[in-house]
């Protein structure tokens, strides 16, 4: 795999990048300057073999189309952290989560993880409250306890709940005639009760005015969502919540549409 520089991403439009119902079942798997967060490859080739360089900053082993790595992604964005990625193909080389190497990282095989501080941290949730708790502001949490829940409450729907009925392990064992519409129901089924939750929750964002976690979970949702020709127009809060936090510059930054490893007719 080759060693690409560090690059500058211009902002356009995300529709661009991921229409509605551009679901293709082969590639499955406040405000800061656009450039605080610098992305480049750190993977080097030598001898036909790939090996992961230190860096002292943190870094993120992720899939440009990974929704647990745009969750992680926008967190990073949000708190100004710069970060290196490393991509892993979910679908090259048979997978390249699967390879001896990236398991001594995440024993699941699986993206995001991140190396930051000394240690590998697994799983985006766990991810996101470790940076929240060691780098709180801005706030992804509420300080208030009852707002604090409904904030994990709605993360772990969408993280536990929603997303890993979708995942790509799990469309290859339904068949790839049932994907799509297994994607669809699956994502309907937890629409309906997120959108509903939302109705009692719900300021400018999912929990109150500001955004928290569950923002951070909703968004890459919802991207799955229109690439699986989900109707949305049931869920108008689900819908508007999402546009609006679209606007936001670290949501878009951090969109599988401007990452290092985006394939060039998917960029921006």
């Amino acid at each position: 795999m080759a060693f690409l520089t560090r690059v500058k991403v211009p902002l356009v439009p995300v529709e661009r990048c991921f229409p509605i119902g551009s679901w293709d079942p082969r590639l499955q798997g406040s405000s800061l300057p656009c450039n605080s967060v610098r992305r480049h490859f750190s993977w080097e080739t030598k001898d036909h073999h790939s090996t992961m360089t230190e860096s002292s900053k943190p870094v993120l082993y992720s899939y440009f189309r990974s929704s647990c790595s745009w969750r992680v992604r926008i967190a990073l964005a949000l708190k100004g952290i710069d970060y290196e990625t490393v991509p892993i193909n979910l679908i090259k080389d048979g997978g390249q989560q699967f390879s001896a190497e990236f398991q001594t990282l995440n024993p699941m095989k699986q993206v995001p993880a991140l190396k930051i501080d000394g240690i590998t941290i697994g799983q985006s949730l766990a991810i996101i409250e470790y940076l929240e708790e060691t780098r709180p502001t801005p706030q992804l949490l509420p300080q208030d306890p009852k707002k604090r829940a409904n904030v994990r409450m709605i993360s772990d729907l969408i993280a536990g709940g929603i997303q890993p009925l979708q995942n790509l392990s799990v469309l290859k064992q339904v068949g790839t005639e049932n994907q799509l519409p297994w994607a669809q129901e699956v994502i309907s089924f937890g629409f309906n009760a997120l959108e509903q939750i939302l109705q009692s929750t719900a300021g400018k964002f999912c929990v109150g005015d500001e955004v928290s976690m569950a923002d951070l979970c909703l968004v890459p949702q919802v991207a799955n969502a229109e690439r699986f020709k989900v109707d949305l127009k049931p869920y108008p809060i689900i819908s508007r919540i999402n546009k609006t936090l679209l606007a936001l510059e670290a949501f878009q930054v951090s969109h599988p549409c401007r990452q290092p490893d985006t394939p060039a007719e998917l960029r921006a």
